[in-house]
């Protein structure tokens, strides 16, 4: 990817942290990019290494991400030495008549892992959630087994509220929550 294709669209909001560019992905972002670009150019900015990876984002693009009362916003993570996509940090599950959503977060290579970089990338995520979405709530589910994602999230005051029984893929999550009221952003 080239600097260039970093603000590909005039709606990809640019968020800059020490290490990394967080790009915006919203509905709207991603409509744009996905009608509007050849498929090599969605590669380098989705950060897909090949064709199958491309058809699964079409497949989810054009079955529709967003519905009448719930949305998404993710940021895509991009290392400012290399300009690759390394993962995605953001909201899904945005029910904003209720002014909460679910926090999601993955690195996408080891080599990227246990560096502090989703430490960087949350706090600006989070107060973007607060200030720009204006949620009151901001939910996450980690499975009990993942003690790095829960050392992120305690670190950012998330409060544990229970477990979910077989939540994910017959999976337990822990849920935790945010409440803005309580964030010290």
């Amino acid at each position: 990817m080239t600097h260039s294709l970093l603000n590909f669209v005039e709606e990809a909001t640019i968020i800059e942290t020490p290490r990394l560019y967080l790009r915006l992905m919203s509905p709207l972002v991603f409509k744009k990019l996905m009608t509007q670009f050849p498929d090599d150019i969605i590669m380098a900015i989705l950060g897909k290494a090949n064709k199958e990876e491309l058809a699964a984002e079409k497949e989810k693009f054009e079955k529709g991400l967003s519905t009448f009362n719930r949305s998404y916003h993710y940021f895509q993570l991009i290392d400012k030495v290399s300009l690759q996509v390394i993962g995605w940090c953001g909201y899904h599950t945005w029910y904003f008549p209720h002014f909460r959503a679910e926090l999601g977060y993955e690195l996408f290579k080891e080599e990227w892992r246990n560096k502090g970089l989703m430490k960087e990338a949350l706090s600006p995520i989070i107060h973007f959630g607060f200030e720009t979405m204006e949620l009151n709530r901001i939910e996450a589910f980690v499975s009990p087994n993942n003690v790095p994602s829960q050392k992120l999230i305690w670190h950012f005051g998330f409060q544990e509220e229970g477990l979910m029984r077989q939540h994910y893929n017959f999976e337990d999550s822990q849920i935790f929550s945010l409440l803005k009221a309580d964030y010290n952003g």
